[in-house]
């Protein structure tokens, strides 16, 4: 439990230490259930217990995305045969959007192609998210106050 105000509960400390260490550019990936978070990560930080847009919702609060790239955010896309259907991405636009109404653009990348950018980021958060490619990346920018 973290006891100062204004942080919201579900981010643990260690996630605050690893985003406030994180520099210009550095990425973080938030991962569902599925993703193998332990064999990709630099540093790793269990949620196991949330979702992803309520985490992504909770950082974006205090992590600006970067302005100087064409797109600050990544998800993996569907494997092409897949029927899966990606609703959790609408849902990821709009908390983006919220925080991030100029630079929020989005783009898919392929799945291997993801987990070698993943192998990459700063660190890995692994969550319990039980939706089908709710991977996400997002890239870090400057603080500006």
């Amino acid at each position: 439990m973290i006891m100062l105000k204004g942080i919201p509960s579900i981010l643990p400390p260690d996630l605050l230490k690893i985003m406030m260490e994180m520099g210009h550019g550095d990425e973080i990936v938030i991962s569902d259930g599925n993703f193998p978070a332990a064999n990709f990560a630099q540093r790793l930080i269990r949620c196991d217990g949330r979702n992803v847009p309520e985490l992504l919702d909770s950082i974006l609060k205090f992590f600006p995305l970067d302005p100087y790239v064409d797109a600050p955010v990544a998800l993996m896309q569907v494997v092409p045969g897949d029927s899966v259907e990606t609703p959790i991405w609408d849902v990821y636009k709009k908390i983006i959007n919220i925080h991030e109404p100029k630079y929020n653009k989005i783009e898919n990348i392929e799945r291997f192609a993801f987990y070698e950018r993943a192998k990459k980021a700063y660190a890995v958060i692994a969550t319990g998210e039980k939706a089908l490619y709710a991977n996400i990346i997002i890239k870090k920018g400057v603080v500006i106050e």
